[in-house]
C-alpha cells in the first residue's frame, strides 16, 4: 500500500507503508509494571458550541475508548491534561467524565486527577482558597468511589510563598483522601503557569520539597509522576522516594529506558503517549513479565520517535497528535477536538505522525489509515 505525501515545502512522493500492526496481548491482574494509560476525550463534532465555549463530549466514543484501554490490561488515568483538562474540558466536565468512566469499568484501575482547575488563579487570595478547592474535589470525587491523582495547582503556584505552603497544603489534603494517592509534578514545559512548583525554578531544592512531602504523609501516597521529560531527574528522585513508594514516568522521552529500570529500581508508568501507544505498551510490559526484557526493548524503542514527535515543544499541543492517531486508528469517526485544538499543529507534523506510526505498527489498519490521511490532505487543499 502506498500514499503521495507531501513535504514541508508541499513536494509529493510516493510513501510506501512498511509496519506490521502489534499483536495483540492483554496484561494480567500481576504485570511487571503499573501501567496507566492518559485517556483522551472524543469531541461530539455536531455541537452548536464554539469551539472556546463549553465543550460537549461524544461520551459513547468516550467511554469505548475506556473500554479498549481496559481490555487490554491498562489502567486508566482519568481526567488529566490529556483529556483537555484545562484546555477545554473544565470541572464539571471532569467530574462528569469520572463519574461516567467508574459506572462503566467499575473494576477496572482508574486513578482521577484531583485539582483546582475550577478557580481562577487571578482571583485567589490566599491557601485557603487552594486547600479549599482540593477538598472540593477530592470529596467529590471520593464521593463516587474513584481514587486520585493530586494534580499540580496553578492557583497554588500564584500564592504560595515558599515550599513550607506547599508541604502545608499538600498535607490537610492527603489527611482528607481515603486511600493513598498519586501525586503529579507537572513541567512547565506541559503548562507555563507550573513553573516554579514545590517552591523553586531549581530541581533540587523543589524535589526536597516533594519529598518532605511524601515522607510526612508516606502512609497516604501510593506515588509520584513526574513530568519533567529529563530522565536524569527522574532517576535521582526515584531512588530516594520512601520504601513502598512508587516513582510512574511521566517521561514521553525516555519510557522504555525508565520503565526497565536499572540495578537499583524502576519507574512504573502514567503517560499520555500510552494512549496511542497502548497496544505498544500492553505487548511490551508483557514481554518484561515474562523476562524478556529484549523483547520489551525491541517493542518500545522504535516508538520513541513517534512519542518526542508528537511530544515536540510546544509540548502543551500533544493531545492534537493523540487524537489524530485516534482518529486515524477509527476510534473516533472524525478529527475534531475540545478548544479546536486540531488546528495547533501544522500539516508536516501530522504526515510525520502517519509515516512514523505506520513505522513501529501502530496503525490498526492501513488501509483506513491511508483513506484518512488522504481526507485530511484534502482539507489542506491537496
Amino acid at each position: 500500500m502506498k500514499i503521495a505525501l507531501p513535504d514541508a515545502a508541499g513536494r509529493y512522493a510516493d510513501y510506501v507503508l512498511t509496519g506490521t500492526p502489534i499483536a495483540a496481548a492483554t496484561l494480567g491482574k500481576n504485570p511487571a509494571r503499573v501501567v496507566y494509560s492518559a485517556a483522551h476525550v472524543v469531541a461530539d463534532p455536531f455541537t452548536a458550541n464554539d469551539p472556546s465555549g463549553r465543550a460537549t463530549v461524544d461520551w459513547a466514543k468516550t467511554m469505548e475508548f475506556r473500554r479498549y484501554l481496559a481490555g487490554l490490561g491498562l489502567g486508566i488515568a482519568e481526567a488529566m491534561d490529556t483529556a483537555q483538562r484545562g484546555m477545554g474540558l473544565d470541572w464539571p466536565g471532569a467530574l462528569e467524565l469520572i463519574r461516567r468512566t467508574r459506572e462503566e469499568l467499575p473494576d477496572a484501575l482508574v486513578a482521577n486527577g484531583c485539582g483546582t482547575d475550577h478557580l481562577d488563579p487571578s482571583t485567589v487570595k490566599c491557601l485557603d482558597d487552594v486547600r479549599r478547592a482540593y477538598l472540593e474535589q477530592a470529596e467529590a470525587i471520593q464521593k463516587l468511589g474513584g481514587r486520585l491523582i493530586l494534580m499540580a495547582s496553578r492557583a497554588l503556584v500564584r500564592v504560595a510563598k515558599g515550599p513550607q505552603d506547599y508541604l502545608k497544603v499538600y498535607s490537610d489534603v492527603l489527611a482528607a483522601c481515603d486511600e493513598p494517592v498519586i501525586l503529579h509534578w507537572l513541567g512547565d514545559m506541559f503548562d507555563p503557569q507550573l513553573a516554579g512548583y514545590w517552591g523553586d525554578t531549581a530541581f533540587e531544592p523543589a524535589m526536597q520539597t516533594a519529598l518532605a512531602v511524601i515522607e510526612a504523609n508516606a502512609g497516604k501516597v501510593d506515588g509520584i509522576k513526574i513530568s519533567l521529560l529529563d530522565k536524569e531527574k527522574e532517576i535521582a528522585m526515584r531512588r530516594r522516594l520512601p520504601a513502598g513508594v512508587k516513582m510512574y514516568t511521566g517521561d514521553d522521552f525516555n519510557y522504555p529506558e525508565l520503565i526497565e529500570g536499572d540495578s537499583e529500581g524502576f519507574s512504573h508508568a502514567l503517560l499520555g503517549i500510552f494512549d496511542p501507544l497502548a497496544p505498544a505498551a500492553a505487548h511490551a510490559v508483557e514481554r518484561l513479565g515474562e523476562g524478556d526484557k529484549a523483547g520489551f526493548r525491541a517493542t518500545l524503542d522504535p516508538t520513541v520517535p513517534l512519542a518526542r514527535l508528537i511530544f515536540r515543544a510546544p509540548t502543551q499541543y500533544y493531545k492534537t497528535g493523540v487524537v489524530f492517531l485516534a482518529w486515524l486508528n477509527g476510534f473516533q469517526d472524525h478529527f475534531v477536538m475540545l478548544n479546536g485544538a486540531q488546528a495547533m499543529r501544522p500539516l508536516p507534523y501530522f504526515v510525520e505522525v502517519f509515516r512514523l506510526a505506520d513505522q513501529c505498527g501502530l496503525l490498526r489498519d492501513p488501509e483506513r489509515a491511508i483513506t484518512r490521511m488522504k481526507k485530511l490532505l484534502a482539507v489542506y487543499g491537496a
